[in-house]
């Protein structure tokens, strides 16, 4: 055989070794692992903006559900009483990262493990609540965002005082299982005392306690509503507006969900920021990222709501000065 032929046949059997080899190594690679992450919400599927949001930045990062992610959502529909529950089954699943979306929430998944990491969307004390070490290196498998500080609890005060200079008497509207429901009490009558306002307690556990929550606050003269942010007050908006256009009271809330349902006025950061700033981080942690050493993130923007037509029903003229810095005038 010529040098010639010898070389042609080397050749071809190099090439058609390669080419076998090529798919039996794309069948000896192993399939890229889908990720899961879990969703504990209050809320239901059909009328929950935080969940939208956080599903539309996962898509904005590159993440469709079903294809390269899959989601454990658990729906407590207005409740919070099965979120041990959940927990202890997106654990035995298991799923990589855990989304709390509020502070119960995050109670259940802290009891359900200390391995995977969790995301608490909506912290309202942080390190009162045992959640992390500091702000700055959370320390733990725990990291998330805040939205509750005292001074935001000062500045809704000072706003509804504006709104309604006469008002004296304010009924402070408080899940008592709410996470750092201590904390903003305190901030709320430290705030009051130097408006010269009074603040009435008025504690809720459930939504079946706002009817006799709200006929106390009539009974004992209040002249308005502060309802903080929390859980359970946030899932039954729409009661609350309603309870409190029927005692003729004005309230102060926190989402602008809340003015949407006919809360008079709303001062906070927006719901849906907060749920694409979850998904932020979740990303960080699927590639790589450490709950213990990602900064828990506090609310930088914030919105005021102003709903007229409550206003109207309610027979107040708002302020014009208070109208003209409002990011949205419901009428």
């Amino acid at each position: 055989m010529s040098p010639m032929a010898m070389e042609r046949r080397t050749f071809m059997g190099a090439l058609t070794g390669g080419l076998l080899a090529a798919p039996l190594a794309a069948q000896a690679q192993p399939a890229r692992r889908v990720p899961r992450v879990a969703f504990i919400t209050t809320t239901s599927p059909e009328t929950s903006i935080s969940a939208d949001a956080f599903r539309q930045r996962l898509g904005d990062l590159g993440y469709v559900e079903g294809q390269n992610i899959v989601i454990e959502w658990r729906w407590g529909r207005g409740k919070t009483e099965r979120f041990p529950e959940f927990a202890a089954e997106v654990v035995r699943i298991p799923v990589d990262v855990i989304v709390a979306a509020n502070t119960p929430a995050g109670f259940a998944a802290k009891k359900a493990t200390q391995t995977i990491p969790i995301v608490i969307a909506t912290m309202a004390d942080p390190v009162g609540d045992g959640f992390v070490a500091t702000i700055a290196r959370p320390g733990g498998n725990i990291t998330g965002l805040t939205l509750q500080t005292p001074e935001m609890t000062a500045k809704r005060l000072e706003l509804l005082k504006e709104a309604i200079p006469k008002v004296t008497r304010v009924a402070f509207l408080a899940d008592r299982n709410s996470g750092g429901y201590k904390e903003t009490k305190q901030a709320a009558a430290t705030a009051a005392r130097s408006l010269g306002m009074q603040l009435q307690v008025h504690e809720v556990g459930g939504p079946g306690d706002l009817n006799g929550a709200f006929a106390s606050m009539r009974r004992q003269g209040a002249g308005a509503i502060l309802v903080p942010a929390g859980t359970m007050l946030f899932a039954n908006r729409v009661q609350v507006a309603e309870q409190a256009q029927k005692t003729r009271l004005p309230t102060m809330c926190g989402e602008r969900e809340h003015a949407n349902a006919g809360c008079l006025i709303s001062y906070g950061p927006r719901i849906r920021d907060v749920f694409r700033g979850a998904a932020n981080l979740v990303d960080k942690i699927l590639k790589g990222a450490k709950p213990a050493e990602l900064p828990v993130e506090e609310p930088t923007t914030f919105e005021l709501i102003i709903n007229l037509k409550t206003a109207k029903a309610l027979g107040l003229t708002i302020p014009p000065s208070l109208l003209a810095r409002a990011d949205q005038v419901i009428e």
